[in-house]
């Protein structure tokens, strides 16, 4: 079955508590991945970002409103123990415990309106059933997703120029080429709708690499025609390795095609994430940083 939300979990994660013994984290995890029946596959997903494997994400954030509910204590770090209001609310809630419920308690109130940046829509939305890691990995996926079609669109939509100066600057972010002006030397106008020539792998020009690029509406797809031509290219430049970039897309047959002959594609949201990541044509409007306790400033040398 899919990972429960944070929200789902929160009363099962008290129930294990109803024997009244202290708990860790470690054992609230095994007892309630067994309740829901994960897979090791589902325990070994990841949230967006990476950081931190959601099950276990949304376990902590479970525990961590019942603490400012005031319905579950932590004694020390990694333990927790039922209180009596956490008992009384077992008692009085047998089917779901959630924020709707937890929103009773003042000093949840309080915590809520600490950590709020926004109204909290109703308790059954799916945006209060993810962790705050899982909305802010959410928003910045659709903030990445939005950019990398305005990126698309203004490729597509600009002259030959601006792009031979894209293509030039990514393939240097990528390590090729050595500098921007080496690669300038290697790599021109192809006249038409793109460019193309060979560059350096390496600062000592020991393999070389050729490139081709077209800037090409999203509309139209390149196929293994134009594979096979960029391969016999290849061939006559005596390059060892090929990089066919692209605003539009690829077909499956031409990636088949370019996965035997060890050519690399990079299609039109490919070459804009790459300008994201390197940099190119965008600019930082805001920066998180987002951090968490060290546990070993706390627990001291051994």
């Amino acid at each position: 079955m899919p990972i429960p939300d944070f929200q789902t979990l929160m009363r099962p994660l008290l129930a294990l508590h109803a024997d009244g013994r202290e708990k860790t984290q470690a054992e609230l995890r095994e007892a309630l991945a067994e309740e829901f029946v994960l897979t090791p596959a589902e325990l070994e997903e990841r949230i967006p970002s990476e950081t931190a494997y959601t099950f276990a994400n949304r376990v902590a954030w479970a525990s961590t409103h019942l603490k400012q509910a005031g319905i579950l204590d932590k004694p020390r770090r990694g333990i927790s123990v039922m209180t009596a209001r956490g008992r009384t609310v077992l008692d009085e809630y047998p089917e779901r415990v959630d924020m709707s419920v937890l929103e009773q308690f003042q000093e949840y109130l309080d915590f809520r309106a600490r950590s709020r940046t926004r109204p909290r829509p109703d308790a059954t939305s799916t945006a209060d059933s993810d962790t705050p890691a899982e909305t802010l990995d959410a928003a910045y996926n659709e903030l990445r997703e939005a950019l990398v079609e305005d990126l698309r669109a203004r490729l597509i939509a600009g002259d030959d120029g601006f792009f031979e100066e894209v293509v030039l600057d990514v393939l240097v972010a990528l390590g090729y080429g050595g500098s921007k002006r080496d690669a300038a030397e290697r790599v021109g106008r192809s006249g038409d709708g793109g460019v193309d020539g060979v560059i350096r792998e390496d600062t000592l020009g020991l393999d070389a690499i050729y490139v081709q690029a077209k800037k090409w509406a999203r509309d139209r797809t390149i196929g293994p025609r134009e594979i096979r031509e960029f391969i016999g290219a290849l061939q006559d430049a005596e390059a060892t390795k090929g990089v066919f970039i692209t605003t539009s897309s690829f077909s499956s047959e031409a990636r088949e095609l370019a996965r035997r002959r060890r050519v690399v594609l990079i299609d039109g949201p490919e070459l804009a994430g790459l300008m994201i990541d390197a940099d190119v044509a965008v600019t930082a409007v805001r920066r998180f940083d987002i951090k968490r306790i060290d546990e070993d400033y706390f627990t001291g040398p051994e």
